[in-house]
């Protein structure tokens, strides 16, 4: 199978499965979603709605959020780890955005980039589901699912972006991070997988080196 055949294949076994594919984050608008993917590094999503509740009770504007202290904030969202960094970037880029956007997150990838604990792959998530504009934020588990489809050699989050982005119809991009995020979490695992038994890897999967990958792979 040819890397195109191999590209085509994987677009349209992942459309049957997930015809639809709904935000895993909780959120209301592009301000809780950036608060809620921020809260989702090391931590699942199914965590975080958990916890944002609470936390949008209290404040689901920038606005609100500045009443509230760092230490406020860090007890609400302790649950979700790595408390004590996540609240000072979320107070931190909640008094940017009152003071330099009106409130409003900016639309831009290099201003979103430059707010408080905000890095390239949260950025990458707001600009695609929040403001439609074409991305493909690449977590760990499309890190590992494109090395293990063969189409990426797996280096780094950076290079794994790049080949998705050359490899697959930049209308394709919004839903189908969803898509192969949805896929990892039901067929492909990082722990335990069966190459064999999943619908794309035994497809197109380089089985040769599953078995010393999943040694390194995170596990989210």
């Amino acid at each position: 199978m040819t890397k195109s055949e191999k590209v085509d294949f994987i677009v349209n076994t992942l459309e049957s499965l997930y015809p639809e594919v709904p935000v895993p984050l909780d959120h209301t608008d592009p301000y809780t979603l950036l608060v809620a993917v921020l809260l989702s590094a090391q931590c699942t999503d199914v965590r975080v709605n958990k916890i944002t509740p609470y936390l949008f009770a209290q404040a689901d504007n920038p606005f609100d959020m500045m009443k509230l202290s760092v230490e406020e904030i860090k007890e609400i969202i302790r649950p979700c780890g790595l408390s004590p960094m996540k609240s000072k970037g979320i107070a931190g880029l909640s008094k940017i955005l009152v003071k330099e956007y009106n409130g409003k997150v900016p639309q831009d990838m290099e201003a979103l980039e430059a707010l408080p604990a905000v890095g390239h792959k949260t950025a990458s998530v707001v600009m695609s589901q929040a403001f439609g504009v074409p991305s493909f934020p690449v977590d760990t588990h499309i890190h590992r699912l494109i090395y293990r489809w063969g189409l990426s050699t797996g280096k780094n989050v950076v290079q794994t972006e790049k080949d998705c982005k050359r490899l697959f119809g930049k209308e394709l991009w919004n839903k189908l991070h969803l898509q192969i995020i949805f896929f990892g979490r039901e067929y492909c695992p990082a722990r335990g997988h069966n190459p064999h038994e999943c619908p794309i890897c035994s497809q197109v999967g380089r089985a040769a080196v599953f078995k010393d990958f999943d040694l390194k792979a995170p596990n989210k």
